[in-house]
């Protein structure tokens, strides 16, 4: 009798203990889907707030709460999302997460895209690009990425000319003519706007560009086009939970009809609404 009721309580307490471990894995993976609420943290930039304020609304539709946590530069949030501090990250061109991954070791993933910035030159001393004279000093981000992309602007409008070896992720060593002697002066990406008030130009994020109050569509006295897929923005996870279902379902709402029109609408065309799958962008 003691023998079957020992083992009667043995069955019992596996079957609760293999209950409790399956309950606890991936917790993000099926709460929605079970009617459970799962909580999500996205980190993005502050200029971006307006649209995830909108897919937090429709994703608490599909029991998802995202939670929003802002960063004002572009070193934190990848960090963050690698030490598991936020569930995924939304503020970054393909191009710059790429570069940075590999040159942090960091193990993550594209899993959707969002849209596209289109970098712009801004001036509060000349209204067109063709008044900046020699020797006047240019400001630019100084992130590999970003500064590559800005020496491109820069020969897009003329004012230098890059080696014919360029292929977008270079520095200033790829500049091979200065005709008018520019002083191109990087610094950190956060701050290309204060370089406003003494420089002549500034070659601004998008994103950094609505941060500062700036209006990245009749602000700019040049800018780029918005055909290049090395700039679309993407959504990151950690490469573990690339194919986890709810961040999943995230990057769904994100390129839902409704969220584009928003973009549209909100952006008046500093932000072009990107819905093609990751695997498309080659550059």
């Amino acid at each position: 009798m003691k023998k079957s009721l020992f083992a009667l309580i043995l069955v019992l307490v596996l079957i609760v203990t293999a209950a409790c471990g399956s309950s606890k894995e991936s917790k993000n993976e099926s709460s929605s889907s079970s009617g459970k609420e799962t909580t999500v943290k996205v980190g993005i930039s502050p200029a971006e707030l307006p649209t995830w304020n909108l897919v937090k609304k429709l994703a608490a539709k599909e029991n998802i709460n995202i939670k929003i946590v802002k960063f004002s530069d572009y070193v934190q949030p990848n960090i963050a999302l690698n030490n598991g501090d936020i569930d995924l990250n939304a503020f970054q061109t393909v191009i710059y997460f790429d570069a940075f991954k590999e040159q942090h070791h960091l193990d993550l993933t594209a899993i959707g895209t969002t849209a596209i910035w289109p970098m712009g030159i801004y001036s509060k001393k000349v209204k067109d690009i063709k008044d900046i004279k020699d020797g006047d000093q240019i400001i630019v981000p100084n992130d590999a990425t970003n500064l590559s992309r800005a020496l491109a602007l820069l020969q897009k409008a003329g004012l230098i000319k890059l080696s014919s070896k360029f292929t977008g992720t270079e520095g200033m060593e790829s500049i091979k003519e200065n005709p008018k002697h520019l002083k191109i002066t990087p610094v950190e990406a956060g701050q290309t706007p204060r370089g406003l008030d003494d420089a002549t130009a500034s070659i601004i994020n998008c994103d950094m560009a609505i941060n500062a109050g700036l209006n990245p569509t009749s602000d700019p006295i040049f800018h780029e086009d918005a055909s290049n897929n090395a700039y679309v923005n993407i959504i990151a996870a950690h490469t573990k939970n690339k194919d986890n279902k709810t961040y999943q379902k995230i990057v769904d709402i994100f390129q839902k009809k409704e969220v584009s029109d928003f973009i549209k609408k909100q952006y008046k065309g500093a932000a072009i609404p990107v819905t093609k799958p990751v695997s498309e962008l080659k550059y």
